[in-house]
């Protein structure tokens, strides 16, 4: 009786060029579809796979049914040289954030500290891309991003706010870059599919059903709750109104409203960016903080832990070995993207033996 395999290794080069044909003939520009699969192959090389090539059939859909719109007229508007608003006309966001990134790092170069506000995009992906973005031109970055409700607000019944997340990006020197990249909830909502899939019973106090009840039955659980309560929910408010609110596209009071429009799906996000070089000398920003990260990992580890590390750097080393090895897709995901291949006459890697 021959065994499933768990995963399939596919070369991250290979799986960029197929995710971007897939990605084009699904409707996107030639460059927009490299500039999506960029961030997905991204996530899935730092194992997010729930953000990862998983987010291909996903996109595929979105496309089809014009919720994202192919051929986006992206404007950025400005009236002050360190701030700008992107308004994306629903382009996916990757295809917004990467181009919000670049905008904020150009301005942070002339005035030391900038934010672009994305107004109108829709599901931004792996926030860590865009930061890391910046972090790669020696800047450090910062995401915030607002969506559809689908979290629990302490206090609240039923799903009330976004599972919104935050990012933040610090280069360094000789070491990985420093990379936190956190949503507001307790638990990944792909986490709780993941459960329900495999009968996992979840965390205590990770996920609620639809009335807001705590549960750890994956099968009825249907929404995340905030992380530390009070101050995930608070954290997400927060982000609404530094986002949303901030480009003049509300989200949250929308969704609560009468307005049928309220829920059509959308998400907003705030990127800044910080020149190190406004605040001082670069490189001595470089090595502080490498000594910083130094002194992190110099500390006694915790009996039973493998080591001490900071924000990233397994993420890091993880996509440095997937790199080398291929990156894996789990059978169901392969399945997909080779079934859309067939259908939208793209051709699959062809997978060593």
């Amino acid at each position: 009786m021959s065994s499933t395999p768990t995963r399939i290794l596919v070369p991250a080069d290979d799986l960029r060029t197929f995710s971007a044909a897939l990605l084009e003939k699904g409707g996107l520009s030639a460059e927009h579809a490299r500039t999506t699969a960029d961030v997905f192959v991204w996530a899935a090389q730092r194992g997010v796979d729930s953000h990862g090539t998983a987010r291909v059939p996903a996109y595929l859909e979105l496309l089809a049914k014009g919720v994202a719109n192919a051929r986006p007229e992206i404007r950025i508007e400005s009236t002050a040289p360190a701030a700008a608003v992107l308004d994306a006309d629903r382009a996916p966001g990757p295809v917004a954030l990467t181009a919000a990134a670049d905008e904020a790092v150009r301005r942070a170069r002339e005035t030391g500290i900038a934010s672009v506000g994305v107004r109108r995009t829709v599901h931004t992906g792996a926030i860590g891309y865009y930061v890391s973005r910046i972090a790669e031109q020696g800047l450090v970055g910062l995401g915030f991003v607002a969506g559809m409700p689908n979290m629990g607000y302490t206090g609240v019944k039923g799903a009330a706010v976004a599972t919104s997340p935050l990012a933040i990006a610090v280069p360094a020197r000789e070491h990985a870059p420093l990379l936190l990249d956190m949503a507001t909830a307790t638990i990944a909502l792909g986490k709780i599919r993941q459960a329900k899939a495999s009968g996992t019973p979840l965390p205590e106090g990770a996920a609620a059903t639809a009335d807001g009840t705590p549960t750890t039955d994956p099968e009825l659980a249907v929404m995340p709750l905030p992380l530390g309560g009070a101050k995930g929910s608070g954290m997400s408010l927060a982000f609404e109104l530094l986002t949303s609110v901030l480009v003049g596209a509300p989200i949250f009071a929308a969704f609560h409203s009468d307005d049928p429009a309220g829920r059509k799906h959308r998400q907003n996000a705030l990127l800044i960016a910080v020149d190190p070089a406004a605040f001082g000398d670069p490189e001595a920003f470089l090595g502080a903080v490498d000594d910083t990260l130094g002194t992190l990992k110099g500390l006694p580890a915790a009996d039973g832990v493998p080591g001490v590390f900071y924000p990233g750097e397994r993420s890091a080393a993880v996509a440095e070995e997937r790199g080398a090895k291929g990156v894996p897709v789990a059978p169901k995901v392969w399945r997909e993207l080779t079934d859309h291949a067939e259908t939208l006459g793209v051709e699959a890697p062809k997978l060593g033996g």
